[in-house]
């Protein structure tokens, strides 16, 4: 695979909760799980912390254990990242570090992939239009509480009061069984991810993408999909970024397209095959 990739965190000047990392034969894109700053985690560490060590210990799983299914090598993973909170750490914190993960290696003739969470992988077919998979840990019990951030001014007590609502409620119900799987410190979290196979022969490439990059189609329709990945082939991660970044700048109160926030971590990967 030959791979671009590109990233900006939510701000200048703040650490970005995204991590992307790759190598010729897979990649690992994660979507750090962000809570409003008054919720308490458990972790002396963070988010930033959290995804580079999962996003890397992932990696080598990808390309050392051909052996284990892609879940399993996400499930080892979570397991060593735990290992090193070292016992200062609530591991068992409802707000402890986690993430969305995407991610995908060449095994054999085929592309091997894993989604978990709400970042993106879409396929980029030889005949045929994209596919998109992802978003599959939906939060049904949040979605009102979400429709209602949308409608408050961005920067209000109001809406850090109803986003803090939020955040507990999801967090409460995550990795429990009754609501969305996530990346945290639970092994078992991965058996609950989206995986599959496709022969590479049918296969020009595909992208990874958190939720704050795949905004260009999924929040702000500045084109399908296969603009997306014509995009990405011709002018790079980067450029499709900078459109995303130019769209939150214009509407920065969120009038035109409501969003919970103004401008999110946007990460963005294309490998060729």
């Amino acid at each position: 695979m030959h791979v671009q990739l590109a990233g900006e965190p939510q701000e200048p000047g703040r650490e970005s909760e995204d991590f992307a990392v790759a190598s010729s034969e897979a990649l690992v894109l994660l979507d750090g799980s962000s809570s409003p700053e008054a919720m308490e985690s458990g972790c002396r560490h963070g988010t930033p912390w959290f995804v580079r060590r999962l996003g890397v210990h992932l990696l080598a799983r990808l390309t050392d254990r051909a052996d284990r299914s892609i879940a399993e090598c996400l499930a080892d993973a979570i397991a060593e990242t735990a290992a090193l909170h070292g016992g200062r750490c609530d591991l068992g914190h409802h707000n402890t570090p986690a993430a969305m993960v995407v991610a995908a290696r060449r095994h054999g003739t085929s592309l091997e992939y894993l989604v978990l969470g709400d970042s993106l992988l879409v396929l980029q077919y030889k005949d045929g239009p994209p596919r998109v998979i992802g978003d599959n840990q939906r939060f049904p019990d949040g979605e009102e509480l979400c429709r209602r951030i949308w409608t408050t001014v961005p920067g209000s007590e109001e809406r850090e009061e109803l986003h803090l609502r939020y955040a507990l409620a999801v967090r409460a119900a995550r990795n429990s069984g009754n609501g969305p799987w996530i990346a945290a410190a639970s092994p078992k979290a991965a058996g609950h991810a989206e995986t599959g196979f496709v022969p590479l022969a049918d296969l020009l490439a595909v992208a990874a993408v958190s939720d704050g990059a795949s905004r260009f189609t999924e929040r702000f329709g500045l084109g399908s999909w296969s603009d997306a990945l014509q995009l990405l082939a011709e002018s790079g991660p980067a450029e499709l970024i900078a459109q995303v970044r130019a769209v939150e700048r214009a509407d920065a109160g969120c009038e035109r397209w409501p969003r919970g926030k103004a401008h999110d971590d946007a990460s963005a990967l294309y490998a060729r095959i």
